[in-house]
């Protein structure tokens, strides 16, 4: 990518995009990391630069950016169904990851509830927590137990869980 059409790019980015975890003034006097693709563990800018990407893209690539084998399971799954919203429906590769979480897993811990990220999935927790003790006849249990400061999502209640301002 040339120059020209990098700084266009980033003209476009600082006009539109509202970075999560980001001061966005501090774009005002440089610019974001600007990745091209990753590979393994490397993350690559626009300019050739290698970094190692020591967070896994906020722990979403565990096994590696562009593994073949996750490659390949995507395409396969995206030629029979790309995606369907789970309210009602089901389908057979989430079954069988079902199976295999609960193997896994310790007696007793015997449902899975599948999420497309972890604030969600923190979210769906304490809603489930508290639908819990309101069944039970005890909804006054409602107050949490949570790392001050921890982070534990990026969503509003997530953020109030750990105290993050």
């Amino acid at each position: 990518m040339d120059e020209k059409n990098i700084r266009h790019l980033l003209k476009i980015d600082r006009d539109l995009i509202w970075h999560p975890y980001t001061q966005m003034k501090d774009f005002e006097v440089m610019d974001p990391l600007f990745v091209e693709r990753g590979e393994g563990v490397f993350l690559f800018d626009v300019y050739g630069r290698t970094y190692y990407d020591t967070i896994s893209s906020w722990w979403c690539i565990t096994h590696g950016h562009n593994h073949p084998y996750i490659v390949d399971a995507i395409k396969q799954q995206l030629g029979r169904l790309d995606q369907v919203h789970f309210a009602g429906t089901t389908h057979e590769p989430a079954i069988r990851a079902a199976q295999l979480l609960i193997e896994a897993l310790p007696k007793g811990l015997d449902k899975v509830f599948f999420s497309d990220n972890g604030s969600t999935a923190v979210e769906v927790a304490l809603k489930m927590a508290v639908q819990y003790w309101h069944l039970t006849g005890k909804p006054e249990k409602n107050t949490f137990l949570s790392l001050e400061r921890g982070y534990h999502g990026d969503t509003l209640g997530t953020m109030g869980l750990g105290g993050v301002p």
